[in-house]
């Protein structure tokens, strides 16, 4: 590869990294909106769903195709979650301690409550998430041993959130699979003992590529989960008003891993054709007098999700709406999109 290619390829993992900072940021921004705006029993039960429904979707192929099936049960569980939150760039530890007891822990900074955004997550919406994914697992194994006993919960102001993996000698009850032992303490992490990915099947693009896809894909999961827990006028006002709010805070930083520039109807155009293009998206853009139009062809976020509902597409519309207001004043932002609320989008701005 020449050098020029290989500043190409740079860039083009630096638009990834940037669209990944914004769902990211935009996933997080949503359950706090969820918790502002409706209340924290709302927002469990949305985060319980979310984290359900990625791990009923996501647990069991992952196991496979981070080669961990053959593990012991507990094993599996807690090298699944080290090595597939490693991909995405968060912070996790891995401990083993025997075949039915591995230990994993999310050191601070956390990930998914970035920076202040902590402050404003109730323990009981951090519970709710164990409960989605981490009391489910040995269920999708099929072995009713297996249980989570959680020792630590950051948003309580312990220094991160752990537990351990546990395969008792006898099958549990539904509200056993989730413990709590907060006497307990996870064991020292050491890096040289945790499960390390094979180069050769996961090459460097390969990487990029998943970090970026992984924060897109808790987006891709709540924004049905929204529409179907609190109907498609609610939903779509929130999902909309997140991303508003989220485009706004966020346009600079963006902008900056994009190369774009800022000010006006002419850079917000390019700007949004970049970030189509770097999430995935086939983008087509034209100029008509001081107007232009951007042709979306797909909105890759969303295609195959089997109950997908027009609401759904009111993240995107919010997102670029907050763009644009971070771009400059008076960008107008329109969207016009095929029957049945589905791409082909057109994107109208002036």
């Amino acid at each position: 590869m020449t050098a020029e290619q290989e500043r190409a390829q740079e860039m083009e993992w630096q638009r990834w990294r940037s669209v990944a900072e914004l769902y990211h940021a935009y996933f997080t921004g949503l359950i706090l909106t969820v918790v502002t705006r409706r209340g924290g029993p709302d927002a469990s039960e949305f985060v319980f769903r979310v984290f359900r429904r990625q791990q009923q979707e996501r647990f069991l192929p992952g196991l496979k195709k981070l080669g961990l099936a053959h593990l012991p049960p507990a094993v599996a569980a807690a090298q699944y979650h080290y090595l597939s939150n490693w991909i995405g760039g968060v912070h996790v530890e891995y401990m083993y301690e025997s075949d039915r007891k591995a230990w994993i822990r999310y050191p601070p900074p956390r990930w998914i409550w970035k920076g202040t955004a902590i402050c404003g997550v109730p323990g009981e919406v951090s519970r709710a998430m164990l409960r989605g994914w981490h009391a489910n697992n040995g269920v999708a194994l099929g072995n009713p041993k297996l249980g989570f006993v959680c020792t630590k919960q950051s948003v309580d102001g312990q220094d991160g959130l752990e537990g351990y993996y546990f395969e008792y000698d006898h099958a549990i009850e539904i509200e056993q699979r989730l413990v709590f032992a907060r006497h307990l303490e996870a064991p020292l992490f050491d890096p040289a003992a945790a499960p390390a990915l094979p180069i050769a099947q996961w090459p460097k693009p390969r990487l990029e590529k998943a970090y970026r896809n992984y924060a897109m894909e808790y987006v891709r999961t709540a924004a049905p989960v929204m529409v179907q827990l609190f109907g498609p006028d609610e939903a779509g006002h929130l999902l909309h008003l997140t991303g508003k709010l989220i485009g706004m805070q966020y346009f600079d930083e963006i902008a900056r891993g994009l190369s774009a520039g800022k000010g006006n109807a002419e850079a917000f155009a390019a700007f949004l054709h970049a970030l189509f293009e770097a999430q995935g998206d086939l983008a087509e853009m034209e100029k008509s007098g001081g107007a232009f139009e951007i042709r979306q062809q797909t909105w890759r976020l969303m295609s195959d999700v089997a109950d997908y509902h027009t609401a759904c597409a009111s993240a995107l519309k919010g997102l670029c709406d907050g763009l644009a207001a971070g771009c400059g004043r008076r960008i107008c932002v329109a969207m016009r999109a095929d029957k049945g609320g589905v791409p082909p989008f057109v994107w109208s701005i002036g």
